[in-house]
């Protein structure tokens, strides 16, 4: 039988936010790592800027780094180009200054795959990000210009 960690990693993995959220809501701890050692946040499907948001509202570790790699969701999101779920991370306290392994910041990633917009974010964030927990207010406050990113879910 498969335990409630590999469940929420499972339907965060495929983008299922009515899954994701009846688990959590059922108890599912946001952090608890699968059968492969990672957790829901590691494994989401990064364009579902919903499932990021639900798991970090039901307290996911946004800076949690992979073992091997040290990448860490907004190295994902940025190589990616899912600026909606780079931001909604940043705004839960994701760091932006932090290298994987290989020495990348995810702005290098972003610009090594062409994510423009992605990469203008991280750019006028980088001021943003030396505690770790940018400020936030029920206002959605950001970095400068951060209107232009903010986005509805």
């Amino acid at each position: 039988m498969e335990s409630s960690a590999d469940w929420l990693a499972s339907a965060a993995a495929r983008g299922r936010a009515q899954e994701v959220r009846a688990l959590l809501e059922a108890g599912a701890p946001p952090n608890a790592l699968n059968r492969y050692g990672r957790s829901p946040i590691q494994v989401m499907m990064m364009g579902n800027t919903r499932v990021a948001r639900l798991l970090l509202l039901h307290g996911a570790e946004p800076n949690c780094a992979d073992p091997a790699t040290l990448t860490r969701p907004v190295h994902d999101a940025a190589r990616e180009g899912f600026l909606d779920t780079l931001v909604a991370l940043h705004l839960a306290g994701a760091r932006l200054d932090v290298r994987d392994v290989w020495g990348r910041l995810p702005v290098d990633l972003a610009e090594e795959r062409g994510h423009r917009d992605v990469a203008q974010y991280l750019r006028a964030a980088a001021g943003d990000t030396e505690s770790g927990s940018p400020a936030c207010t029920a206002g959605g406050e950001g970095p400068p210009g951060e209107d232009r990113w903010t986005t509805s879910t």
